[in-house]
């Protein structure tokens, strides 16, 4: 199974883009987004649950940021409006079957990855 991310590019503070992450062959319970900035850890983004449609962000995107999902195309979206410099980093996709719902936050908790994706926000 492989992941492929698409849809980052450079954009102006307060601006919007569309990420996308496609599964080759299947979906899973778990599909969601990280990002890592320069020098950074990789960090929860936002987490979307096929077995009841939920999502989860982080405080610092809550709002601004929508996760969707597309379970017929095995696809992922991240929505991502009113963007801030300190938004730009490499956004990676990340999905897993097996989480537990206290390790959806943690990376290290994820099997599968896109090769990322860079996110460029312009002040």
């Amino acid at each position: 199974v492989q992941l492929q991310a698409s849809g980052g590019g450079l954009v102006q503070a307060g601006g919007s883009l569309r990420l996308s992450c496609a599964s080759s062959g299947r979906t899973f319970s778990y599909m969601g987004w990280f990002r890592q900035a320069p020098g950074r850890e990789r960090a929860f983004v936002a987490v979307s649950r096929k077995n009841n449609g939920r999502t989860y962000y982080s405080d610092s995107v809550k709002g601004r940021f929508a996760i969707s999902r597309d379970n017929a195309k095995n696809t992922v979206y991240l929505q991502m409006n009113s963007l801030k410099p300190e938004d730009t980093a490499v956004y990676y996709c990340a999905a897993d079957d097996t989480l537990i719902v206290s390790s959806m936050w943690d990376a290290s908790a994820y099997d599968f990855w896109g090769q990322g994706t860079q996110v460029t926000v312009s002040s």
